[in-house]
């Protein structure tokens, strides 16, 4: 029953898969559980390659320049990266390059939360801790993804975390938690005004970059209809347009 998961999601989930056929035979078990492919989260350096990633990549495999400065590689087709949304690369001191989808991706890479640049400067482990996931357990899949496993994260509602808990131990799933750990989530619809904007992300925007952040992400959400698209695309015009003052602010236009 699809219905069981319409509630805001109330825990996260979480284990580690050092196989990636593991990891996603888990996404398609939680996929065939009715859990909605935005509520479910990955992590992981090593995916298998025949598609080349640079940045971001929308459903339909397009890539966006921008988001990052190199290149990693990553399998959309037969992959678990293929039966998510929001696919994107980011660098993690004592990691690297990193593949990311999902909310949790989203939320690192910077699209919903400006708040976790500080964290993620300390490393995978500090992020996920200012999300609020417990030290210990946040340390221990830094050091699990560092030595190449994979981290799924699923939100779901608490009277489901249990039945989730146990899907994932079945399907090969280690270091699985049940924790209070909360996504930042995009906001809802068109923004009508830069007030609309969170205040994470307003935070570190000028006056103008505000404006270009409502644009982009309008015009984004039109065509995708996808809201983890548009934010990613408003962040990534962001970064594309203007650069860090000394204050940290995003505010200075680049030259053409």
């Amino acid at each position: 029953m699809t219905t069981a998961f319409t509630k805001p999601p109330q825990k996260c989930v979480s284990a580690t898969f050092k196989e990636e056929k593991k990891l996603q035979d888990a996404v398609q078990r939680l996929l065939n559980r009715g859990v909605p492919k935005d509520n479910i989260s990955i992590i992981g350096r090593n995916f298998q390659s025949e598609a080349r990633i640079t940045g971001f990549l929308t459903k339909k495999d397009v890539i966006v320049d921008g988001l990052t400065t190199g290149a990693i590689y990553g399998s959309l087709f037969g992959s678990a990266l293929g039966l998510l949304t929001g696919i994107g690369v980011l660098f993690v001191p004592f990691l690297g390059a990193v593949v990311a989808a999902g909310p949790l991706g989203a939320a690192l890479l910077g699209a919903t939360s400006g708040a976790l640049y500080g964290a993620l400067g300390a490393g995978l482990g500090s992020a996920l801790m200012s999300l609020g996931m417990p030290q210990d357990k946040a340390a221990i899949y830094q050091t699990r993804v560092q030595a190449g496993e994979f981290l799924l994260v699923v939100e779901v509602p608490e009277e489901k975390s249990g039945e989730i808990f146990l899907l994932l131990q079945s399907a090969g799933g280690e270091e699985v938690a049940i924790t209070d750990m909360s996504i930042p989530r995009e906001p809802e619809g068109e923004l009508a005004t830069q007030e609309q904007i969170s205040p994470e992300i307003k935070a570190d925007l000028s006056e103008e970059a505000q404006q270009t952040f409502v644009e982009a992400y309008n015009q984004s959400l039109s065509e995708s209809k996808e809201k983890t698209n548009a934010l990613l695309k408003a962040w990534e015009r962001i970064k594309h347009l203007f650069e860090r003052d000394e204050k940290g602010i995003f505010s200075k236009r680049k030259a053409n």
